[in-house]
């Protein structure tokens, strides 16, 4: 490799490593297992394994939540531990599962058929009917989006001769009838968006081959995607369909019993759920109908017989303050469940609809701080009675499992999470820091009371998609970080969904810059406070955070002592070329114009790196299987920064996806080879090491 700063911002598109984008190819490979073997041999070894094996440990406990959703009247769980480390898919109910060692009947095993077949298979997700015991089951390969479907029945453990099968492709399905599938799926020619997800809806019959199955939707191919899902809480069962303009904005669609579509007069930005004769919503955008405006982020709901008529007489379920918003919205046995955060607190509002008005109340008895999270048991909402699921925690304390029956019961704990690390003499607080232009970004801070102006920290962020960043107790920064005398600290950035839509908006597009000053912000304001310095800092970022991590590298260098960039979205002038990357045009703009291209520039930090700086070290990692985000981002960094004589350090394993690992010593593996890197070079030495 010849020492070379190109692509530069003067040419963008004077790119030496373009090879590095061929997934397979034979001179990207033979970079990666050189490069590989260079960060193994630096930060691999005895302490590497050593803390491998207490994490994947952990991952693999016997007394870990298994997680449930209800079919019929089982429930069923993915459970992965050594000894199955793809999975077992099982099934008890709830009265056995309520028992502190429950008896599981196993329905699918995935390593066995793993093996039998010679395949990489992961189980992805499932589509049932809550009207027959048949399923589709995604299996993907090695931890891809793509997925192979192929029908099974949980009566008789076994797939179904002459069944329902699709070759590898993104996508998804839904059962219409025992016989009949809903079919959004990429799979076959002219069937892909430019983003690689479905562009029709076919109606898949029995027996039937896919390629002669109706077509009974179908987008442009510059939309993002198209998908459906079933519903049968009406008198009839019925369809949505939703038509993804983009990331944030989308055309719904009602297909009845009689197969007649009808397009709702509803504005694009909205999250929207129906229910028997209900639906409600969430706009992203003030909206004006029938003499009224109401403000974005608010909740509208109204009779769906009623809309269809015509009517626009809306009730405003939820209202938003400038620091209090919705984080979804779903229906449970004629109730609507409002999941809110008012000034990052948890609140869980319900409201139920009558010819009379939507009664409003509130659910009891959770806690008001820390994460709580709630979701319907059943899997299908024609089958549930109300009971609820929530799952509760904060940083030092491990999460536990509830029952709300019927919604409204006090909350029973069904499962306690083991204390993965110990956490005495450790406090949790939360703090604030000013960004440049000067909004309060609130962070948390997790470790040793008192200031000591030297503290090892951990400092992760997202900022971005609407997504909000919560204080989830994690067992391996607890272990391998807290319990050794570290300090670790989460961001809540412009960009995420912690305070509405106007927090998102500030944090994409031109904007996406002040999501990284915000993190940025944190940082200095941990020095300010007498935390730590800036070269015990020690950042991560993954996704939508590579942009930010090495945004870090080449505008704040200062302000780090070390950087780890995950499965990372990197170079702004390509992304829409590679997989999935067009659909997220709405979040980050279209390089190709180049009006937009101007703001992208300025946080593509592949074109930004420089000659002659202080950048601090950086380990890029990424998955050959993440069929989303191109491993190329990855590698091509890390080759530019190599090549200009930066040190920079590159992982990737084959499997993984979109994530660390298809099982959970991979996962592990991934994650201790960012923690010791990140300790190495803040220069963090304990007795374990």
């Amino acid at each position: 490799m010849s020492a070379s700063d190109r692509p530069t911002l003067e040419a963008p598109d004077d790119d030496p490593w373009l090879w590095l984008e061929e997934i397979e190819g034979r001179q990207a490979l033979d970079f990666v297992e050189r490069q590989n073997s260079l960060t193994l041999q630096a930060f691999g070894g005895a302490g590497f394994e050593r803390d491998r094996d207490i994490l994947a440990g952990i991952y693999d406990r016997p007394d870990n939540v298994p997680y449930v959703g209800r079919r019929g009247d089982r429930l069923y769980n993915l459970w992965k531990d050594a000894d199955n480390p793809r999975g077992l898919w099982r099934r008890t109910t709830l009265e056995e599962f309520r028992k502190a060692a429950p008896a599981w009947e196993t329905v699918l095993d995935i390593d066995q058929l793993a093996a039998s077949e010679d395949e990489d298979w992961l189980l992805s997700w499932i589509s049932s009917s809550p009207q027959h015991q048949r399923v589709i089951l995604s299996l993907s390969r090695g931890g891809s989006d793509a997925v192979t479907l192929r029908e099974f029945d949980i009566d008789t453990k076994s797939f179904v001769a002459d069944g329902f099968v699709l070759p590898e492709a993104k996508g998804g399905v839904d059962w219409l009838d025992a016989d009949t599938l809903l079919l959004s799926s990429a799979y076959g020619a002219n069937m892909a968006t430019t983003s690689g997800y479905a562009r029709t809806i076919r109606l898949w019959r029995r027996g039937e081959p896919v390629e002669q199955a109706q077509v009974i939707f179908e987008t442009t191919a510059e939309r993002m995607r198209v998908y459906c899902s079933v519903d049968d809480t009406g008198p009839a069962p019925r369809a949505w369909i939703v038509d993804q303009l983009d990331f944030f904005n989308l055309a719904i669609w009602l297909r009845d019993a009689a197969g007649a579509l009808t397009k709702l007069d509803l504005p694009t930005g909205v999250w929207m759920q129906a229910h028997g004769d209900w639906f409600a919503m969430k706009l992203r955008q003030p909206w004006t109908i029938a003499g009224r405006t109401f403000a974005a982020d608010s909740v509208l709901g109204i009779s769906l017989s009623a809309f269809l008529a015509g009517d626009r007489d809306f009730t405003v379920l939820f209202e938003p303050g400038p620091r209090r918003a919705l984080q979804g919205l779903f229906w449970t046995a004629g109730k609507l469940v409002l999941p809110i955060l008012d000034e990052l607190r948890p609140v869980h509002e319900v409201r139920t609809p009558s010819p009379t008005g939507w009664a409003r109340t509130t659910l009891l008895g959770l806690p008001d701080i820390g994460v709580v999270d709630v979701w319907r048991l059943d899997h299908h909402e024609s089958q549930g009675n109300g009971d609820l699921l929530a799952n509760v925690q904060d940083p030092l304390t491990p999460p536990a499992l509830l029952l709300l029956e019927r919604g409204v019961a006090s909350p029973v704990v069904l499962k306690q999470a083991p204390k993965t690390f110990t956490p005495d003499g450790l406090v949790v607080t939360q703090h604030e820091a000013i960004s440049v232009d000067g909004e309060r970004i609130p962070y948390v801070q997790t470790g040793p009371a008192g200031e000591t102006g030297d503290a090892p920290v951990y400092l992760s962020a997202y900022g971005g998609f609407g997504v909000s960043v919560k204080p989830y107790y994690n067992a391996s920064l607890g272990k391998l970080w807290l319990e050794r005398g570290g300090t670790i600290v989460q961001a809540n950035l412009r960009g995420g969904g912690e305070f509405g839509t106007r927090w998102h908006d500030a944090g994409r597009l031109a904007g996406k810059t002040l999501s990284h000053d915000d993190f940025a912000a944190v940082a200095a304001d941990l020095v300010r406070r007498g935390v730590t310095s800036a070269k015990r800092i020690a950042a991560q970022g993954g996704s939508n955070g590579g942009i930010l991590i090495t945004n870090m590298l080449v505008r704040y260098p200062e302000r780090f002592g070390a950087l780890f960039c995950t499965i990372p979205l990197i170079d702004m002038r390509r992304y829409t070329k590679l997989l999935a990357g067009a659909s997220w045009i709405a979040e980050y703009g279209d390089p190709d114009k180049p009006d937009e291209w101007e703001w992208l520039k300025t946080y593509s930090a592949y074109h930004n790196v420089r000659d002659g700086q202080s950048y601090p070290p950086i380990l890029i990692a990424t998955t050959r299987r993440d069929d989303r985000v191109h491993p190329g981002h990855a590698r091509k960094m890390a080759a530019k920064l190599q090549a200009m004589g930066y040190e920079a350090w590159f992982y990737e394993p084959a499997a993984g996806g979109h994530g660390y690992g298809k099982d959970n010593k991979e996962r592990a593996g991934f994650e201790v080879l960012g923690y010791r890197f990140l300790r190495e070079k803040i220069g963090w030495r304990d007795e374990t090491d």
